[in-house]
């Protein structure tokens, strides 16, 4: 049995216990939606505000970039979460030629990046040279990862995806039971 309080809570104390008796958090856990962001000239990006206090909570300020084969664009992970992709790519057989070939590409090109006093990071040049990033560039939440597209690619891929509709008709088992 829990007894309430002998005075409600302040608005600070609110704050440490949430609405629901379960620790509040300030920020989501989910990295989500699309930001315009611009890489100066050294190739440092500035994290959008609304995602900097949840990455120094997960990692520090830590994040890890590697490249997407399937979409020439940069996959930014928290230091925890892209060490966890890392152990279930090392897990993979090694006498798979595909397996190796993802492994090759992804942990061969993981890059530790820092969140500076100012919320940047430095997108290494190798990096920036394989996604095509120039100037303007697009920032991707993608619940746990973020990607980093060139923003005249991502504009095209989007609207490649948004006029190509449904071809088969079909969805996949997985998609079939989605409920939007």
């Amino acid at each position: 049995m829990t007894l309430a309080p002998s005075r409600p809570y302040s608005g600070a104390e609110w704050e440490k216990v949430g609405w629901n008796g379960l620790p509040a958090r300030k920020t989501p856990d989910m990295f989500r939606g699309a930001n315009k962001v611009t890489l100066d000239a050294k190739g440092r990006m500035a994290m959008p505000a609304r995602y900097r206090e949840t990455l120094v909570e997960r990692s520090e300020g830590r994040l890890v970039a590697t490249v997407d084969r399937a979409d020439k664009c940069l996959l930014i992970y928290p230091l925890p979460d892209w060490e966890e992709i890392e152990r279930k790519l090392m897990r993979l057989p090694s006498l798979n030629p595909q397996a190796r070939r993802l492994q090759r590409l992804m942990v061969g090109h993981a890059t530790d990046l820092e969140l500076d006093s100012h919320g940047r990071v430095l997108v290494p040049p190798k990096l920036r040279e394989y996604a095509g990033l120039t100037r303007q560039a697009m920032l991707i939440g993608q619940g746990s990862r973020f990607e980093l597209w060139d923003e005249q690619h991502w504009n095209e891929r989007r609207d490649e995806w948004l006029q190509a509709g449904d071809e088969t008709g079909e969805l996949p088992a997985e998609l079939q039971q989605l409920s939007l």
